[in-house]
């Protein structure tokens, strides 16, 4: 028998207890799946910029808003996912977790570790890779160096922090050599007074035997400890490829909310702008010049933009790019290389005629430029190179009218080896930077006329002798001119007396 006493209490009791909770979910089916892009309809809410999710898992972020339907480009694999599938809006904007754990690790641009390890078990910050740019109120004036090592560059295009200096050339010139150079040369800073700094190396469209010599370079000279390697290689779909300065700038915005100072390379945005051109054209936008979208400079600058000097009360962080650019030709006038040399705050240009001709690093003197200039150079290394510049200056206009005369007075000769002399001072070979104390020996022993005497074929040996010679007979010079300040007429008395004391004990 039936008990209706029972029957209306539980259903009182399951009355009261029920609790409404409607969950509003945007869903839409997928109408075509082609070259790593997928058609779905029926997302009304979506935004652009917006994650969504498949029903295998992969996911994908919403880049083209259409009247009937949105684009999406995949970043995964996205073979399994056919049509008729549904596909949900997930409300979020493609971030990134950092944390302190990332440091000295390699990873993709969607955070997953690809050195084998295993996922960061510290909860970091999600940074999103979409961010606007610091206001002019938020800046400081860049003031203090990011010192490269190599001689040429800390000499006569000085990097500051939080400047963006573009290094451009053919391929196979060293472009990558320089900045990896560069972040090597990071872990002498704290000796010479200066905060550490994190580096972020980003690899697009490389070669993964390539990247992986790069990876071993920085573990091999420590600078892994400093350092997070972010990989979208050439076999990587074009959306990773893409996305991959993003997810750098965003790590290195983590640090520099903290107050820290933090470098990016882009290596290279040619192959970034490559895998936009694919997905552009692939989502049927309109092309332009070159076959790149209307919006292709837009896509440099809102990126480089994001390099910053924080002013004292956002903690003076800051984050300096080193872009790399590669031409065809020397063609320093095709769309990509034009647009981001008006971006960038100047250039560091390497020339295949000085590379072949044994000048390295085969950065051309008269092409590049740094737009920030002294202002990111220490007294003591500014009092030096003002007349370096001058004299070299000087060589480059004597030496292409010398070639047609045969005779020439001693004044224009002696100008001209002089020149030779600075030309061959200036070479370096990779992975040997120079505290700058060593460099201010190089330039000053040149421009003072020291090495007058020497044969040009022997600067190289009575440079690295003088170095050796200095660094162990006279520790406090070197202590004195790592401090930054303008050397006094004592100190300048001391490197006279100790000069010309190696130069007596020094053979041709």
């Amino acid at each position: 028998m039936v008990n209706s006493d029972e029957i209306i209490k539980q259903l009182e009791k399951g009355l009261s207890s029920f609790k409404l909770d409607a969950k509003l979910q945007n869903v839409g089916e997928v109408e075509s799946n082609t070259d790593g892009v997928v058609v779905a309809s029926g997302l009304s809410k979506a935004m652009m910029g917006e994650l969504v999710s498949f029903e295998n898992g992969v996911i994908g972020m919403i880049l083209n808003l259409n009247e009937d339907n949105v684009s999406i480009i995949l970043l995964g694999d996205g073979d399994g996912i056919k049509e008729g599938e549904k596909v949900k809006a997930t409300g979020s904007m493609l971030s990134i977790n950092v944390s302190e754990d990332l440091i000295g690790r390699v990873i993709n641009p969607l955070g997953e570790p690809l050195d084998g390890k295993a996922k960061p078990k510290n909860k970091g910050k999600e940074m999103p890779l979409e961010r606007i740019a610091a206001g002019v109120v938020e800046r400081e004036a860049v003031n203090t160096p990011l010192k490269t090592g190599i001689k040429s560059i800390d000499a006569m295009f000085p990097i500051g922090r939080g400047q963006r200096e573009l290094i451009i050339g053919d391929r196979g010139l060293g472009k990558t050599a320089i900045a990896i150079d560069t972040i090597i040369n990071q872990k002498n800073n704290p000796k010479e007074g200066l905060k550490p700094v994190i580096c972020v190396y980003v690899a697009i469209g490389q070669k993964q035997s390539r990247i992986a010599q790069v990876i071993d370079k920085l573990k091999e000279t420590g600078a892994i400890d400093y350092s997070i390697v972010m990989v979208a290689s050439a076999s990587e779909p074009a959306a990773l490829q893409y996305l991959a300065p993003y997810a750098g700038v965003a790590i290195a915005e983590y640090f520099m909310e903290k107050g820290q100072d933090a470098l990016v390379v882009y290596d290279d945005l040619t192959k970034h702008a490559w895998a936009y051109r694919q997905i552009s054209l692939v989502l049927k936008r309109p092309a332009g010049r070159e076959a790149y979208p209307g919006d292709i400079f837009y896509l440099h600058s809102r990126l480089l933009e994001r390099a910053v000097k924080l002013s004292k009360e956002l903690g003076e962080g800051s984050i300096t790019a080193l872009p790399i650019i590669e031409t065809q030709g020397n063609d320093v006038s095709a769309y990509i290389p034009t647009n981001v040399i008006s971006i960038t705050d100047g250039q560091i240009y390497l020339e295949g005629d000085l590379f072949y001709s044994g000048i390295r690093p085969a950065i051309n003197i008269g092409t590049s430029v740094s737009r920030v200039g002294g202002a990111a150079q220490t007294p003591t290394i500014k009092s030096v190179v003002g007349q370096m510049k001058l004299e070299l200056a000087q060589y480059r206009e004597m030496a292409s009218f010398a070639q047609f005369g045969s005779e020439l007075d001693a004044a224009t000769a002696a100008q001209l080896d002089r020149g030779r002399r600075t030309t061959e001072i200036l070479k370096q070979p990779q992975y040997g930077s120079l505290i700058e104390a060593l460099e201010y020996l190089s330039i000053w022993v040149i421009t003072n006329g020291f090495a007058d005497d020497i044969p040009t074929e022997q600067i190289s040996r009575f440079e690295k002798e003088y170095h050796n010679y200095i660094k162990a007979n006279y520790p406090k010079l070197i202590a004195t001119l790592s401090k930054g300040a303008k050397p006094d007429e004592e100190t300048k008395k001391q490197l006279q007396k100790a000069t010309g004391e190696f130069k007596k004990g020094f053979s041709v």
